[in-house]
């Protein structure tokens, strides 16, 4: 019986050893953390260590869009009746989507392995190993493939990105509320700092740095700045309170290698030649008012920038931009940074790299190229951007006018005297201030088409002869002063297999509404604007693609993929004969 009995202890043994062992999937972790103490909390307004989870959503890499609702996991059980904004993902909010309360019943998943520690307080800190470790596991991928219904192959395949977003559930002015970093940084600008008075060690420091990026991604920068202080709204809705799980990628992207404003770490910005842009960098400290404001200098190749008038509550930031046009050779540029007043700007030296695109022009086709063993490549995509929001604080003066006192005795000559009140109104009152929020949002399309000159083009056309392109592109914005027209488009063609070379495309109209055009091709007998096929191109669909770009705001570079097909059909011998 004794033996009987270790044989089941021992099977019982491996049974719980199976449970709880997570297997590494292909994902890879792009997260970092921070965070330290928290602040005692009141009767009212308090967090219990451990009271946390992770919002997960599948994005789309080439795009950015969120494909799965989010899905709240946790270690614990809230309430049905917690409060909560629903189930947004932090990109959907920067896509626009308003913070709205929800009183419907919450909803979340436990997990059957434990989620290690989240946030960070003074009960113990998390460790970001094991929330990569947990996060990147086959277990927790196959689990949020089953509980959205996304295939698991599909979703590893590289097409597709994890985000996850760390969830406090937090008891505000006694009521039980559920938020991510990014709705705890809008809810607070919504109570005008309302939330960061009461909770913020935990709303603006533990929360937002218990999740941050290592690299940038899905338009997302790396974060740079202390691990360990509070932080700004404005910092915890651009860089805070995220991480993200992605996977090999299946296909490489075009190889020009200059595309981004945040792929390189040598560099802070990448910008193209002649380009009008967008610099940014965030001040902070103290409080900037009408009375005491901040001015920022930017030093650009000699020439100075000054932003005045700059405002901000006190332990908030503000985003301070210039708009600068790069030169017209390729070079590198540093940008030097000041400030006067209160606050400090987070960089006081910023890298530019500026890079010429007008290379790597298509060779000219010939009536006798051959290449019987041409496959259509794969479609690429660059990562896109078609919205941003940003915001800025206004200063307002509120009244408060206090009766000041000031007597004085009058002697009426005989014995008697009496006393005069003498004061005055005066205004003690206070700046208030209000965040004004901003957006913009990048639209386009491209139209491919037979060149005039193609004689026997119908809705098909034969290989060998020219194509046009014309993409036009749209830009709104509540903030126009602070946005660009897209500025930059260029397109990769399949015979290349959508890499080596590239069409710089002209603008032909600009401004918010433009559009470009192929530039004339100095092989063109005409000169015309066009692209020539090769006469091996085989029957069938014929889809060049095209990305849009240099849109800038003082979020960042905003862009878009585009493609358009033709129908090829024969080729242009075969509009050739011999007559008697």
């Amino acid at each position: 019986m004794k033996r009987i009995i270790s044989i089941l202890l021992v099977i019982f043994m491996v049974l719980i050893a199976s449970f709880s062992t997570i297997v590494h999937a292909d994902g890879e972790g792009n997260i970092d953390h921070g965070g330290g103490g928290l602040n005692d909390g009141t009767d009212k307004n308090f967090w219990d260590p451990g009271d946390e989870g992770v919002r997960v959503t599948v994005i789309k890499a080439s795009d950015n869009t969120p494909v799965t609702v989010p899905i709240d996991f946790t270690n614990k059980k809230p309430t049905s009746t917690i409060r909560h904004f629903g189930k947004i993902s932090k990109i959907s909010y920067r896509n626009g989507y308003e913070l709205t309360p929800n009183t419907t019943t919450y909803l979340y998943k436990n997990p059957d392995i434990i989620i290690p520690k989240i946030i960070t307080s003074a009960s113990g800190s998390s460790s970001i190993e094991e929330i990569k470790s947990f996060f990147c596991s086959e277990y927790m991928i196959m689990t949020i493939s089953e509980i959205t219904g996304f295939n698991y192959d599909t979703l590893i395949n590289g097409d597709y990105k994890i985000l996850l977003e760390p969830i406090a559930y937090v008891t505000f002015q006694g009521i039980r509320m559920a938020m991510t970093a990014t709705e705890a940084a809008l809810y607070d600008q919504k109570l005008n700092g309302g939330l960061r008075s009461r909770m913020v060690s935990l709303s603006h420091k533990n929360l937002p740095l218990a999740m941050f990026l290592e690299t940038p991604d899905l338009g997302y920068p790396a974060w740079s700045g202390s691990k360990t202080n509070t932080v700004s709204n404005a910092e915890i809705l651009s860089s805070l309170g995220l991480g993200i799980v992605r996977f090999k990628e299946k296909i490489e992207t075009p190889s020009d290698g200059e595309l981004s404003d945040y792929n390189d770490d040598d560099y802070d910005y990448k910008y193209r030649v002649n380009t009008e842009v967008i610099t940014a960098v965030t001040v902070q400290g103290g409080q900037a008012d009408p009375d005491y404001p901040v001015s920022v200098t930017f030093n650009i190749s000699g020439k100075k920038y000054k932003v005045k008038n700059i405002y901000y509550p006190d332990g908030d930031s503000q985003l301070v931009w210039v708009r600068w046009t790069t030169p017209s050779t390729a070079q590198n540029v540093t940008i030097h940074v000041s400030a006067t007043g209160a606050g400090s700007p987070s960089k006081s030296t910023i890298t530019a790299k500026i890079v010429d695109l007008s290379q790597n022009v298509p060779p000219n086709p010939t009536a006798n190229d051959r290449n019987d063993s041409y496959t259509i490549p794969s479609m690429p995509n660059n990562s896109q951007r078609t919205s941003a929001s940003w915001g800025a604080w206004s200063a307002w003066w509120k009244e408060h006018w206090i009766w000041e006192s000031d007597w004085e005795w009058y002697d009426d000559g005989e014995d008697d005297g009496f006393w005069v009140d003498n004061g005055s109104w005066e205004d003690h009152g206070w700046w208030e201030f209000d965040w004004n929020s901003y957006s913009a949002s990048l639209s386009a399309s491209a139209k491919i088409k037979p060149d005039e000159k193609v004689p026997t083009a119908s809705d098909k056309m034969k290989s060998g002869y020219g194509i046009n392109i014309s993409v036009t592109t749209n830009v709104s914005s509540n903030q126009s002063s602070a946005v660009t027209g897209a500025q930059t488009s260029f397109t990769y063609f399949p015979e290349f297999e959508y890499k080596n070379y590239w069409r710089l495309l002209d603008r032909t109209s600009g401004g918010y509404s433009g559009k470009f055009e192929f530039k004339k091709n100095k092989y063109s007998t005409y000169n015309r604007r066009v692209h020539f096929t090769p006469i091996w191109m085989p029957d069938g669909s014929y889809t060049p693609y095209t990305f849009l770009f240099d849109c800038w705001t003082p979020a960042g570079m905003l862009s878009i993929n585009l493609t358009d097909t033709v129908e090829i059909e024969g080729n242009l011998w075969d509009d050739w004969h011999i007559a008697p």
